[in-house]
């Protein structure tokens, strides 16, 4: 149920409210006077936690700030805690609360995927789970981390990093410069077995779920068996294996016993900014770690937190059996969020505030690797805020963009007309804001037309979500023609949003911002150029990739048409089943056939199509 109330009476009607609301478990949403969820917060008694907002105590500055706009509130009972946490999840996910601190977007998260399905298996990132044979693990910090651990376990066990596909590839070219440095075990030459590849791999599967001595154990195991059996070769690549895993080990920081595997987390907050701070401690050494900022607005109470790190353990694909934390939360709260993560990870998991000790001591150094984080924050902060001051100055703007939208225009020839938007925003580039937009009603290569219609589709999205937000400044690859261009779009829509072009020199370098009469010579202020130039070589890079990957597509259903008897749509089915050229041309004809919309005859008319192919 809900109760929408006038500003004139606001706090004591929403205190006698909230003051009539059961002791019983539940979720409540706050709302603004345009009826968006700007908060939505879980108790175990809705009556104590709702009135407590609107009764005349003292409150900090975010919570403050929050209330003042809150003009009504509905809530939802549940019969357990966990319902609460659960329903709260869902609903902070789908509304995106202006007040709450949340996790972002799982789907942004890189995993480390051993491709177990496979004869021989591979180490790859990617960013999707699927329900395969293959084996997860992560989400990590980032994709540099996945990168660095991928490449490590390679160079470590010897696996390879090459594209060649296993076992079609075996013996059919000569090994790489890899194998020639010792980098990779050579599987490609045919002296590697499955069997020998598989422990390898059974190696790797420890390492990444942190048991580092049982691939150590395994590792010199093969090592004495090859021994002994005169493969002194093999036995060679297995001490260098062992060597090079014990380098690993140096390298990582010790930070607790030998057998310890745990998550430690500290939270640093001031009235600016919170930030949280999660170590992965595996085998007493620190695999990875991140630090989650929350802005000035977002409210980093027990409640919140419990809920970010509920949100955080659900996607993780392994979750240690002990957790420090290093703040203070009340004992039904730590006691709630242990029995939730207990549940993902299908076992006890303990959860621990450490106040003496070297558990203690761990925690203090999370805690203050989260203060370092928010001041390297805050200095970059001051230093984009003093760039943006300057640069409003110097365009005359009325106010200092806090959101800068940047559109360049990328073609071949009438063809592959793309737009690409990239945005930029609390001090650093939003990629989910990213747009592209396909050229269709430009008959030929005509930048203006495109650059308008491109204006004109995200223009038309204001108000919705996240991409409905106004940008405070716009700024176009180009000169003072695109300006002009999009500034007349603008006065037929009513709406007044500052305009430049960003000009290039004759080796395509940024030159200067343009208005539609003039320019405005950059050069001589360092940090606003290297400010512009970022925006500008980011937008021209995204644009071109869209385009470039717009032209393989249909340069590959191209192909795919040249079949007897495929069409276009065929063509796109056939890729989206199969994901590339190369997996249907290795397909048998049975396998294709089974693709729906596929017949036999088709699959016969593939054959006989890459057969050809093969032989010119």
């Amino acid at each position: 149920m809900s109760v929408n109330l006038p500003d004139n009476a606001k706090r004591e009607a929403l205190l006698e409210k909230a003051n009539a609301l059961p002791r019983s478990p539940g979720v409540y949403l706050m709302k603004d006077k345009a009826d968006r969820v700007i908060y939505v917060g879980k108790s175990r008694s809705l009556k104590n936690r709702v009135s407590q907002y609107f009764q005349l105590g003292e409150k900090n500055a975010k919570t403050a700030r929050m209330v003042s706009r809150v003009a009504s509130f509905e809530y939802i009972l549940t019969d357990t805690e966990i319902e609460a946490l659960t329903l709260e999840n869902s609903l902070i996910k789908q509304y995106a609360p202006k007040y709450n601190i949340r996790l972002k977007d799982a789907k942004s998260y890189p995993y480390i995927k051993v491709t177990m399905g496979e004869d021989y298996p591979r180490l790859v990132m990617t960013r999707r789970r699927s329900q395969d044979k293959a084996r997860y693990f992560g989400p990590y910090s980032g994709t540099a981390t996945v990168f660095s651990v991928i490449t490590t376990l390679q160079k470590t066990l010897g696996l390879p990093s090459c594209k060649r596909s296993f076992p079609r590839d075996i013996g059919r070219d000569r090994p790489c410069l890899y194998y020639q440095m010792g980098q990779c075990a050579g599987l490609c030459t045919g002296e590697i077995s499955r069997e020998e590849h598989g422990r390898m791999i059974r190696c790797a599967l420890d390492i990444l779920r942190g048991s580092d001595k049982a691939a150590r154990r395994e590792l010199e195991e093969q090592m004495f068996r090859a021994a002994e059996e005169e493969r002194f070769e093999a036995a060679a690549r297995l001490r260098d294996s062992i060597a090079a895993l014990d380098r690993l080990h140096e390298r990582q920081k010790v930070v607790a016993a030998p057998d310890a595997d745990q998550d430690v987390i500290a939270l640093w907050q001031d009235e600016a900014y919170s930030c949280l701070s999660v170590f992965y401690v595996r085998s007493g050494r620190v695999t990875d770690h991140e630090e989650f900022l929350f802005a000035a607005e977002q409210i980093a109470d027990e409640s919140g937190i419990v809920s970010f790190l509920c949100d955080l353990y659900r996607q993780r694909e392994y979750i240690p059996r002990e957790i420090l934390v290093g703040f203070s939360l009340e004992t039904e709260e730590l006691a709630l969020l242990g029995e939730y993560i207990s549940g993902l990870a299908g076992r006890k998991v303990a959860l621990h505030t450490p106040e003496r000790g070297d558990k203690h001591k761990l925690v203090v150094m999370v805690e203050a690797n989260a203060a370092d984080y928010v001041r390297e924050y805050r200095r970059r902060a001051e230093r984009d805020d003093a760039t943006l001051i300057k640069l409003a100055s110097m365009l005359a703007l009325e106010v200092i963009p806090d959101r800068i939208e940047a559109y360049d225009i990328s073609n071949l020839g009438s063809e592959h007309i793309t737009a690409g938007m990239v945005v930029w925003a609390n001090g650093g580039f939003r990629r989910r804001d990213y747009r592209t937009f396909t050229i269709r009603g430009n008959e030929g290569p005509d930048d203006y037309a495109a650059m308008r219609e491109a204006l004109s589709r995200r223009l038309a999205h204001l108000g919705e979500g996240s991409f409905g937000e106004m940008p405070d400044l716009i700024l176009l690859d180009g000169g003072r023609g695109h300006v002009s261009t999009v500034r007349h779009l603008l006065e037929e829509l009513g709406l007044d949003i500052p305009v430049f072009g960003m000009v290039k020199d004759s080796f395509h370098k940024t030159r200067a911002i343009c208005d539609e009469h003039d320019e405005i010579s950059i050069a001589r202020e360092q940090a606003v150029f290297s400010f512009v130039y970022r925006i500008q070589e980011e937008v021209h890079r995204y644009t071109v990739s869209r385009m470039q990957g717009a032209k393989r597509k249909t340069l590959t259903t191209s192909t795919l048409e040249q079949i007897p008897g495929i069409g276009p749509a065929k063509a796109k089915r056939l890729l989206a089943h199969f994901g590339s050229i190369r997996a249907i041309r290795e397909a048998s004809p049975e396998v294709l056939a089974a693709c729906p919309g596929v017949s036999r005859r088709d699959a016969d008319a593939f054959a006989a199509f890459f057969s050809a192919g093969e032989e010119e």
